[in-house]
């Protein structure tokens, strides 16, 4: 690890630990709005299945919740400690924009977290639905501004540079930037598809070890259909974002594409798999469809893109790297659809909740769209390289003037204590899923006591609870 320079560690650091935070977020953003549809059904209809789905989820919310919170201060503090010369030169812009951040989404969430998490029997229905639905917002807002800083720093415009240093002279471009739009849905949406993975592989966990009842069934149900209408749509989205890519960031198109140069006036291939070898300004091993590659990057038959080689050496991103993070997120995307195709056809024979092959794929594709996430954050963030703010500053230049061992002490110091903290929080997430609802959950009770009317359920008190029962059956 002390071979590797300042620079490299501080970008494995970071790279380290926002990989840790973004999963945490994504769950959180999609869960919330989660919570309001089964909240806003069980006002409408009064099955409790979705009151018992809702006191369920909640649970595992708040944990999620409460560790995003976590590691998202650590990720505020390295732009100060570990990319000082960044936020000098660029604070002027990132700093209101995170400002803005806390002072309207993490309030907002903050404010109604409370009655959301401990109000059900305390206010009326309508308040308390208020309450979820403006966590939800919160959640929203805070993605929508923590997207226009990145996104800024991938296509920044509405600036001047002051004295060294980045002046913001219009905020509705910095906001509004080019990318910006295509970007925040790219995002919301994969959140909401990797809350629905995640609900679906819980429901199909428990149908195959013969656990079925209305609430899980309805999860699994609740789960396929969103990814059926959700799935197609991302890929829509994701076709206008690579547009959009193509215009402002061509190096990173070329490179994802493991394009390095043009055959004259010949269509492009789609090189499906390859392997591109940065030394060798080639892609080794191909796997082409001809013209494919001109079809869905051009949309024409012949168009064409700029190859890796007409861009200078140093102002290439790493083709190998984001050649593979990509087609992994497009890889995953795929099943993703056939998986809500395959879940709709299993609607027509009543077997959705039956078809033992069906379960065992929604189970292992749980994972999938934190995966996906990460992929693609990788492949935006990797192919963003050598910037950190896109045309204007180096990576290299941002880097804070630290000791490669020192860096390297941190980096093990964070790694140590996120798996320790941050596996214990997931291991209760599980924990918590393998329970799995309690059916009549939330009805109000006469006598007091954790989970009670008059006392406040904590979310931490769930499984414990349960622990306390099994040991009361057993004396």
């Amino acid at each position: 690890m002390f071979s590797l320079t300042t620079l490299e560690l501080a970008r494995i650091q970071f790279g380290f630990t926002i990989s840790f935070h973004i999963i945490f977020p994504a769950i959180t953003v999609g869960m919330a709005s989660y919570l309001v549809v089964l909240e806003g059904c069980w006002l409408r209809t009064q099955q409790t299945v979705y009151r018992d789905l809702y006191h369920f989820w909640s649970k595992i919310f708040a944990v999620n919740f409460g560790m995003g919170v976590v590691s998202g201060l650590v990720m505020a503090y390295q732009f100060g400690t570990n990319w000082s010369a960044f936020s000098l030169f660029a604070g002027g812009v990132t700093g209101p924009l995170l400002t803005y951040e806390v002072l309207t989404a993490f309030f907002l969430e903050a404010g109604f977290l409370g009655v959301m998490l401990f109000g059900w029997n305390r206010v009326g229905p309508g308040l308390h639905f208020l309450a979820t639905a403006m966590v939800a917002i919160g959640t929203l807002i805070s993605t929508t501004w923590i997207l226009a800083s990145n996104s800024w720093m991938q296509t920044p415009q509405g600036y001047e540079i002051l004295n060294g240093r980045v002046v913001p002279v219009d905020w509705l471009q910095v906001i509004f930037n080019p990318s910006f739009p295509y970007r925040l849905v790219h995002m919301s949406v994969a959140a909401f598809l990797a809350t629905a993975l995640f609900v679906g592989a819980s429901a199909a966990w428990h149908l195959l070890r013969g656990r079925d009842n209305p609430a899980i069934r309805k999860m699994l149900s609740m789960a396929m259909w969103l990814l059926l209408v959700v799935a197609p749509i991302q890929a829509v989205i994701g076709d206008m974002h690579g547009l959009n890519t193509l215009k402002h960031q061509p190096a990173k198109i070329a490179a994802l594409e493991g394009h390095w140069e043009n055959r004259g006036n010949e269509a492009l291939p789609l090189i499906l798999f390859g392997w591109p070898d940065m030394a060798r300004e080639e892609t080794r091993f191909s796997l082409e469809i001809p013209r494919l590659g001109s079809l869905i990057l051009t949309h024409t038959w012949d168009g064409q893109i700029k190859g890796l080689k007409e861009f200078a050496p140093e102002d290439r991103p790493n083709s190998t790297i984001i050649f593979w993070s990509f087609r992994i997120m497009v890889g995953l995307g795929m099943l993703m659809i056939l998986l809500g195709v395959w879940s709709l056809l299993l609607r027509r024979g009543e077997k959705l909740h039956r078809g033992r092959l069906f379960l065992h794929a929604v189970l292992w594709m749980g994972p999938a769209g934190l995966v996906a996430l990460l992929a693609g954050w990788y492949t935006t963030e990797i192919g963003r390289q050598p910037w950190i703010v896109y045309g204007v500053m180096r990576t290299a230049d941002a880097v804070s003037p630290h000791g490669a061992p020192e860096l390297a002490l941190s980096l093990a110091l964070f790694v140590v204590s996120y798996f320790f903290v941050f596996g214990i929080g997931i291991a209760y997430i599980f924990r918590l899923v393998r329970k799995g609802p309690v059916m009549h959950e939330g009805e109000p009770q006469a006598v007091g006591g954790p989970g009670h009317d008059r006392t406040p359920a904590r979310p931490m008190s769930a499984v414990e609870d349960d622990a306390a029962a099994l040991a009361d059956t057993r004396s």
